[in-house]
């Protein structure tokens, strides 16, 4: 009796995965996502990267069904995002939105720190914005009005010109050390601070600092009210705010300067399939009238990739650039 009942059983049980009813040890995985998924910046709260962040984290949570919320990982150049990133469960339940200082530079010139690899460990979902750059003068006790009388005066005065920076090895500082290099090898100081933007910004309106590349979003308010005076734009094409600004292309230096990009990136072994949901959904909020206008308040270009793969082909580029960039131009890292 006690046997016929286990067959009986069984035979159900049969019957019921037959039917597509999953049995109690082989049920089928949740759809993604299934509960809230966490977004890193490696940055304190109100910068380029945390805002691109909570943007996208908005409108993922509305168009997905689920909550997507960032959290702010500041540290170590990035590492300690990046790290926290990659020890991660790979499950597209947590993310990363980084930029080209720590997912680019970093990397790079910051690879004996890192305890995992960077090329095999992490994977890029898709580049987001990217963010134009000027390249500043202060007007306080400087005379320099464009790119060309900037080079002259650095030469009259070998080691008189100081510029900004937000800490060595950062890409503003390479930004400037490049053009320094390009420009005929000119003598031109870097001055860090570890403030960051809003720090080089205090600095320039001082006059402790005479120059510095910035992005337009954070320094239009000076260039606008005189304080600062923009001798060139980092960007794809001129700005129609700035018709009459140069781009550092048309000044005779392409490939100078940063157009600060911020990509989203997952732990790699993270099953296709959810790439492709994260893919699409990214994509798909960023043609949102609220996501668009909300980056185009902010002077960010919406450039997603057209693809996964275009994705590992725009990171890969970008690694390409920035070690010929850091092999040309030495600068002693922390």
């Amino acid at each position: 009796m006690k046997r016929s009942r286990i067959v009986a059983a069984a035979l159900l049980c049969l019957a019921g995965m037959a039917l597509g009813e999953p049995a109690a040890f082989g049920q089928a995985p949740d759809k993604y996502p299934s509960k809230p998924v966490k977004i890193i910046v490696p940055y304190a709260p109100g910068g380029a990267t945390d805002i691109v962040a909570r943007i996208l984290a908005d409108q993922l949570g509305k168009s997905l069904g689920q909550s997507f919320y960032v959290e702010n990982k500041p540290g170590a150049f990035g590492i300690v995002a990046l790290q926290d990133m990659v020890r991660s469960p790979a499950d597209g339940y947590t993310l990363m939105i980084g930029n080209v200082s720590t997912n680019a530079i970093t990397p790079i010139i910051y690879a004996q720190k890192l305890n995992f690899d960077y090329l095999t460990d992490v994977v890029p979902i898709t580049d987001t914005v990217d963010i134009p750059e000027f390249l500043v003068a202060t007007t306080k006790n400087f005379d320099v009005k464009t790119v060309p009388e900037l080079i002259a005066y650095a030469k009259k005065n070998p080691g008189q010109v100081r510029y900004g920076t937000v800490g060595p090895g950062s890409y503003p500082h390479y930004d400037m050390a490049y053009f320094a290099k390009r420009a005929g090898d000119l003598d031109m100081i870097a001055i860090p601070n570890k403030a960051g933007a809003s720090g080089v910004i205090n600095d320039m309106l001082t006059g402790s600092t005479q120059a510095a590349f910035l992005n337009v979003a954070s320094t239009a308010p000076q260039v606008n009210a005189g304080s600062f005076r923009a001798l060139a734009l980092v960007n794809h094409a001129r700005l129609p705010e700035y018709p009459d600004l140069p781009t550092m292309q048309e000044t005779g230096f392409p490939g100078v300067g940063t157009i600060a990009w911020q990509g989203l990136f997952a732990p790699a072994g993270t099953p296709n399939d959810v790439l492709q949901t994260i893919f699409n959904a990214t994509v798909a909020a960023m043609a949102t009238a609220e996501v668009s206008n909300a980056f185009k308040k902010q002077g960010f270009n919406s450039v997603p990739n057209a693809s996964l793969a275009d994705a590992k082909t725009w990171l890969g580029n970008e690694m390409a650039t920035w070690r010929k960039i850091t092999s040309e131009v030495k600068i002693e890292a922390e």
